[in-house]
């Protein structure tokens, strides 16, 4: 399976992401290209561990999060259409592409060295370090994928 913390995943994505442009259109779902490169990194930045944020699973989590877990961690199948973006909604519809792209990446580029053992998903729990990679190359490739890239 493909995980972030492989170089040649990484470079994929990486030409991926900068494959987009402001013409890129959705092919689902509601944000634009700015809110999903945005909602991306944010994304990032949080299983990163960058400014420390505080993880907690929510309730319905506790409840079904780790079925949800092994069912998308336990093959290639890609995320389904219209998964609900969650916390990490980006209400802002305009701003500087290109240098959100460049955050993106370089949060992508930081996989090479991920350091935050204390992960917590609000909604599967806490993860192996094979999980976290699995996931999250999955759910870029899901964004990624609604764009036609």
């Amino acid at each position: 399976m493909k995980t972030v913390f492989e170089q040649s995943t990484r470079s994929e994505l990486i030409d991926r992401v900068n494959s987009l442009t402001e013409n890129s259109n959705r092919l689902w779902g509601k944000m634009n290209v700015y809110q999903m490169i945005k909602h991306c990194t944010i994304w990032f930045e949080w299983v990163l561990g960058k400014d420390k944020p505080v993880y907690k699973v929510d309730f319905l989590g506790k409840l079904f999060g780790r079925m949800a877990l092994k069912s998308n961690t336990k093959d290639d199948k890609p995320i389904g259409k219209n998964m609900p973006a969650g916390k990490f909604t980006i209400k802002e519809k305009e701003g500087d592409l290109k240098q959100q792209q460049m955050v993106l990446i370089k949060c992508i580029e930081e996989f090479e060295n991920y350091d935050n053992p204390g992960f917590v998903h609000d909604f599967f729990g806490r993860m192996t370090r094979e999980q976290i990679g699995v996931f999250s190359y999955k759910h870029a490739d899901h964004h990624l994928r609604q764009f036609g890239v």
